[in-house]
């Protein structure tokens, strides 16, 4: 089966490899269509498009949205105009709110007791801040192995520094992606299960739904798919590459159908 990767991260946001390291990665992973998705930042984008020719592999632009409802309700914007006014009004907020958040969280960390400061989160963080900066800071001092274990124990819900999520609506997101002229996809919705509201999603106008996830066993899938059949939603895939230290999957790339791969390159070339 074909392989594609629709959701990759790089430095510029919270994935900890570079552009150049990301695509040699998929290259080696024969990764066929990719996008670099990185989250409420669209820096990479020229990046990225100009390494994926030179390992002859297909490039969609993209980005990863977030959203106020939920830490893992977010929504993923393809093939838009990166100049579009209304969509870097919405990053540029995102992004604010984002560090809004970090800093709340600092300070949380630091009224229980633990040593950070915002200079030295804001210092690592190449583009867009983000609470996984916060994470990188705390492994430094040896306070877990990876970033999920931070997440774990200081910073996931119900934790001595958890703050709720920072971000636009979920309607004003897929809105401005498709203002912006773009395919407007959900992502991992099996992290979300209980938040899905697809009928009012697709009246806002809604794309597609990334199915062929790591987390997403085959039960998952095919429920997907029968919503995905029902409103005629798009389907794609990818792996969330983050790199190493992450805590999340260190293998890039989804094998999809072949009827999948032939729609998505369809509909974005």
């Amino acid at each position: 089966m074909p392989v594609i990767d629709l959701h990759s991260h790089s430095r510029y946001s919270d994935g900890t490899v570079s552009i150049s390291e990301l695509l040699y990665t998929f290259s080696k992973a024969g990764v066929e269509i990719m996008s670099l998705t990185d989250h409420d930042c669209i820096l990479g984008i020229e990046e990225a498009r100009l390494k994926a020719a030179r390992y002859n592999i297909l490039f969609v632009n993209g980005v990863e949205i977030s959203t106020c409802d939920h830490d893992n309700l977010h929504f993923v914007g393809y093939n838009f105009d990166p100049q579009n006014a209304a969509l870097k009004k919405l990053l540029e907020k995102n992004a604010q709110l984002r560090l809004e958040r970090v800093k709340k969280t600092i300070k949380l960390l630091q009224e229980n007791k633990i040593k950070i400061t915002e200079e030295e989160v804001l210092k690592i963080a190449k583009g867009v801040s983000s609470r996984a900066h916060v994470a990188d800071c705390l492994r430094r001092r040896h306070l877990g192995y990876m970033r999920s274990d931070i997440f774990k124990k200081y910073l996931g819900k119900d934790c001595p520094a958890y703050v709720p999520p920072m971000a636009a609506t979920v309607k004003e997101t897929i809105n401005i992606i498709k203002q912006a002229g773009g395919k407007c996809f959900i992502a991992h919705p099996g992290l979300v299960k209980e938040y899905w509201e697809f009928e009012k999603w697709v009246s806002w106008g809604l794309d597609g739904i990334e199915i062929y996830y790591p987390s997403h066993r085959e039960a998952m899938r095919e429920e997907l798919l029968q919503i995905a059949k029902k409103y005629n939603l798009l389907v794609s895939g990818g792996s969330d590459f983050h790199g190493n230290i992450a805590g999340r999957t260190l293998v890039p790339g989804r094998e999809v159908p072949q009827e999948v791969y032939d729609k998505l390159y369809s509909v974005f070339f």
